[in-house]
């Protein structure tokens, strides 16, 4: 699973950003391998037989299979190729062989870290030249009309997604993190900015993409003065830890927009203040907190929270108190939607025609 950062420099598995790259990651695999294919028969096109017919020619397509990436398993279904032709010294038929995708392939390290992990980094920032020296590398025997050609590919479609217009949507719910990829961006601490967003009709998408320094103000405002440019317009809530430099940022593009810390970053900071012995007891008492059944259950657990573990643990207990407003904003927001404001990263995902979307049951 990909991760994202939390502010003690721990990760986390984010199930959103996971869908985003699987999806990508397949586009990606299919527009090479299709290249490869193509490129390998019109090499042999003059190759015919006695009748005149050629000798390698396309036939449909394998089975799909299931290959194994750090975003999960992505679905692959590789072309195939008809080769008629037989090899001289053994006698026997020449087939045509991926270097990319070898047969039975299920995984491999270039598949499981590096194409999901290049894949994102290529749409935050339209590079997706290191994706074909990383992932294709020397051994993949594609012209370099054929790289650039994919490279092409690659980056209109990253120009569509960046130049969209956002005018014609309205986000309610916005969920805003960092992910940190193990494979080197174009500085030594930035990763990807994100942004995913909610329609009024329950509909997920992804809003944006940008290479940044998490911490930085000034790396989120970017983000958001272009999403600002292309028509959006304040959302009503904004999931994110509280370690980012997102924050300052939001009120000064997006003032009307309201703060809620996300409560699996803030779960996971709170008992790495506590031992071993008192994370358990810890983790249930956040759970009265934010599975309180209205605002006034969730301030009465915060206090008995507060009792239990500051004599003890103050550090811990002022991780929650300090941020008690950010952390029950989503309290004043209709209580069937609570459960994804806890933390935006637990909700499911899916794409369609390539764009990540889902309809929940009851609209935003």
């Amino acid at each position: 699973m990909l991760s994202v950062v939390t502010d003690d420099g721990s990760t986390q598995s984010g199930s959103l950003i996971d869908e985003i790259v699987r999806e990508g990651a397949r586009r990606m695999l299919a527009a090479a391998l299709e290249a490869e294919v193509n490129e390998y028969i019109a090499e042999l096109t003059a190759e015919t037989d006695e009748q005149g017919r050629r000798l390698v020619v396309r036939n449909g397509r394998h089975r799909s299979r299931t290959v194994v990436t750090a975003a999960g398993p992505i679905e692959v279904t590789a072309p195939r190729v008809n080769d008629r032709r037989v090899d001289e010294a053994t006698g026997e038929r020449k087939r045509f062989s991926s270097k990319i995708l070898a047969p039975w392939c299920r995984k491999s390290p270039k598949f499981s870290e590096v194409l999901p992990l290049l894949y994102l980094h290529g749409l935050s920032c339209g590079d997706f030249v290191p994706a074909l020296e990383q992932f294709l590398g020397g051994t993949a025997g594609l012209s370099p009309a054929t790289v650039t050609r994919l490279t092409k590919q690659w980056s209109d479609g990253h120009a569509a997604f960046q130049d969209r217009d956002l005018s014609d949507r309205d986000f309610v719910y916005v969920w805003a993190d960092g992910v940190h990829p193990k494979v080197r961006l174009g500085q030594a601490h930035s990763c990807v900015l994100v942004l995913l967003g909610v329609r009024l009709d329950g509909t997920k998408e992804l809003i944006a993409l940008a290479e940044g320094l998490r911490e930085s103000t000034e790396s989120w405002a970017d983000l958001l003065r272009d999403c600002r440019g292309r028509g959006m317009r304040d959302p009503e809530l904004v999931v994110g830890d509280g370690a980012m430099g997102l924050w300052r940022a939001l009120a000064e593009v997006f003032p009307a927009a309201r703060p809620q810390r996300c409560w699996v970053h803030k779960s996971r900071n709170v008992t790495n203040c506590l031992p071993k012995s008192a994370q358990p007891g810890a983790t249930k008492a956040m759970q009265e907190i934010y599975n309180a059944e209205d605002r006034g259950h969730a301030e009465k657990a915060i206090e008995a929270f507060a009792k239990t573990y500051n004599a003890k643990f103050p550090k811990a207990v002022a991780k929650i108190t300090e941020d008690r407003d950010e952390l029950l904003a989503y309290y004043d927001f209709p209580a069937e939607h609570w459960i994804h404001l806890v933390s935006l990263v637990r909700a499911g995902a899916r794409f369609e025609n390539g764009v990540l979307v889902e309809r929940e049951e009851q609209a935003a």
